[in-house]
């Protein structure tokens, strides 16, 4: 078995220190979300310099994501992406990203980003059916009893050799136990065990924040 760091104050700290480079739209984004009762639904820094690192070696230039909330990982991605690169973006709430709207105009990339709101599992299922795509990349990080419809699609979604990237794969370490019958941590249980056994997708689970599946299709 590997060696884990343990999330101490102090490690936490130096995270946030070496962990990022962040852009003050980025740095304002997350400041200002930390003050908000929901603070917890959001990114944290390093895994938004992971996903920018990601695009960059794939060479992305299609991005979807499902679930928005205050726009960070989307602003991240699309300050990563080429001139020509594009992003869609799901989300249920106007209030949350109406400020998405405004870091991503103070970054100058709200010409990338095309925000659709409204369910998740609608919105896809039309793009499949217009044949909108294919996508490079796909983050989800919405409702966690939603993942596995939304990983269903996303596979529709993508180009082969394209990446799906799940965040919350690790529940607060509620996933690892199993007397643990809450909807969330069960559901991602549930789609962890899923995508391991899956042979449409190459996967590894990484200890980024809280946790990463990434699935490549095959």
């Amino acid at each position: 078995m590997g060696n884990f760091v343990q999330a101490t104050d102090a490690v936490i700290a130096y995270l946030t220190q070496v962990g990022a480079r962040e852009t003050p739209a980025q740095i304002r984004c997350r400041e200002e979300t930390q003050k908000h009762p929901a603070a917890i639904m959001q990114i944290a820094p390093e895994q938004g310099a992971f996903l920018q690192v990601l695009v960059k070696l794939m060479g992305a230039t299609r991005y979807l994501e499902i679930g928005v909330f205050t726009g960070y990982s989307a602003l991240s991605v699309a300050l990563a992406l080429p001139a020509d690169g594009r992003v869609v973006a799901l989300d249920v709430s106007r209030e949350f990203t109406d400020l998405a709207r405004g870091y991503w105009k103070e970054a100058g990339v709200e010409s990338k980003i095309d925000l659709r709101l409204g369910p998740a599992v609608d919105a896809m299922d039309a793009m499949i059916a217009r044949g909108e795509g294919p996508f490079d990349f796909v983050f989800i990080d919405a409702d966690k009893t939603g993942y596995d419809a939304y990983y269903e699609r996303a596979l529709k979604l993508l180009r082969p050799g394209g990446l799906i990237a799940l965040d919350n794969a690790l529940m607060f370490g509620e996933v690892a136990d199993p007397t643990n019958n809450a909807p969330n941590p069960r559901a991602i249980r549930a789609l962890n065990a899923k995508i391991l056994a899956d042979p449409r997708v190459d996967m590894a689970l990484a200890t980024v924040g809280d946790g990463v599946m990434l699935a490549v299709k095959r």
